[in-house]
């Protein structure tokens, strides 16, 4: 697979507009003179680097475990729940560092400060529906790995000819599938988009004011300013070997899909976009260029919103596709990413405002056209249409273009 090698060209803001068309996948704000778009994300004071965000890289790194675990039918649904919900010193994973650790996935579902810090509810609903995934992946699928899926039986399905086997529940949506592109929304983007880029976090108490004297966190290298903007960054790039220079190449959530859009001619330079404005608003930070970082900021939100959008429309015409090709196993496949991508939609940011994209009620409304009755066995080409291009249209492409 063509991986995208960022950091290695110097491509300013001023670079963008100057190509942009009707298609442009940018925001695109002339760079403000005496900043110098960054070329890599590394930043050094005194001769140490100031850039730090581990704890996303862990995050990271038990996603990846959990969604390994939801294919193996002989983990528990305690021992789902563990990794889901870890508890520091408990043996959850393979990994020792992440068990010694005092993070875990499930607290920063659906966790931001501008979209669920006054909603509880609305956190808690989201949290309930990974938990239910987890739950009935383990109590049904499980249970019926060898039996035949038919519509209201969970179990497998072979994709035609001696294609990968697909494993279904009674609706036939595949309920991993449902958990690793959920979480690229309701952990990554709801904590990149919604917390460490929102402006009340960046700016909160004397954040703003510390960092223009450089006043640094206790026995550390940078600010908190500079800390939170690197936490937002670790969550599309912390898996990386090299995260100062990603391939997208680091994990199976945001930073693989990032390039996966990339890839496609119709959005080719959007991997770049959002990696210069990650290094611009990290450069504007220490410049103490709040304007210019918000800026940023805004580029960030529209841009990995329509990443997940893209993909959404992607699954959904590919299971429309496949359904028209007579091939269940492939239909239920591609929905159930589609689905996941599609529940995501409700933590993009659209810029300069408080809302997402798209509403949780017009998710819900989705899903329930997903999901009724026989669910994915049902589903009518005509729906996979109707919804395709809703989504298209509110993030400003074609169907066509995300195929």
């Amino acid at each position: 697979m063509k991986r995208v090698v960022l950091g290695l060209t110097v491509v300013t803001a001023m670079a963008f507009n100057a190509c942009s068309s009707d298609n442009d996948v940018a925001l695109s704000i002339p760079q403000e003179p005496g900043i110098e778009q960054p070329t890599s994300y590394e930043f050094t004071r005194d001769g140490e680097s100031t850039v730090s965000f581990g704890g996303q890289t862990t995050r990271i790194a038990m996603a990846t475990e959990l969604v390994t675990a939801l294919k193996i039918n002989t983990t528990t649904e305690t021992e789902l729940n563990n990794m889901f919900a870890h508890v520091e010193g408990e043996a959850d994973f393979s990994d020792a560092e992440l068990n010694a650790s005092g993070k875990n996935i499930r607290s920063k579902v659906a966790a931001s400060n501008d979209f669920f810090a006054a909603n509880t509810t609305g956190s808690n609903a989201i949290k309930a529906d990974f938990d239910s995934w987890i739950s009935e992946q383990a109590t049904t699928v499980f249970p019926n790995w060898s039996v035949e899926a038919t519509a209201g039986t969970a179990g497998f399905k072979q994709e035609a000819g001696g294609g990968a086997i697909r494993y279904v529940n009674a609706k036939g949506l595949e309920l991993n599938q449902a958990v690793a592109k959920g979480l690229i929304g309701g952990l990554m983007a709801d904590q990149i988009l919604n917390n460490y880029l929102s402006i009340a976090v960046l700016d909160a108490g004397d954040n703003r004011t510390n960092n223009t004297n450089k006043v640094l966190e206790d026995g550390k290298s940078y600010t908190t300013m500079e800390h939170k903007w690197d936490e937002a960054f670790g969550y599309l790039y912390g898996a990386e070997a090299n995260p100062a220079f990603p391939t997208l190449s680091g994990d199976a959530f945001l930073n693989n899909y990032l390039g996966k859009v990339d890839e496609d001619g119709d959005f080719a330079g959007i991997a770049t976009t959002v990696f210069n404005a990650f290094t611009l608003g990290r450069a504007a930070i220490i410049a103490n260029d709040y304007d210019l970082r918000d800026e940023q900021v805004a580029i960030l939100r529209a841009n990995i919103s329509k990443v997940i959008a893209v993909r959404a429309v992607h699954y959904l015409q590919g299971g429309k596709n496949a359904l028209a090709a007579g091939d269940m196993a492939k239909t239920f496949h591609q929905l159930s990413e589609g689905f996941g991508f599609m529940y995501s939609l409700q933590f993009t940011r659209e810029p300069n405002t408080d809302a997402p994209y798209v509403l949780d009620s017009e998710v819900e409304d989705f899903s329930n056209q997903l999901l009724n009755g026989n669910g994915f066995w049902d589903v009518t080409p005509e729906t996979l249409n109707t919804m395709s291009e809703s989504i298209a249209t509110r993030f400003g492409f074609s169907v066509q273009q995300a195929l």
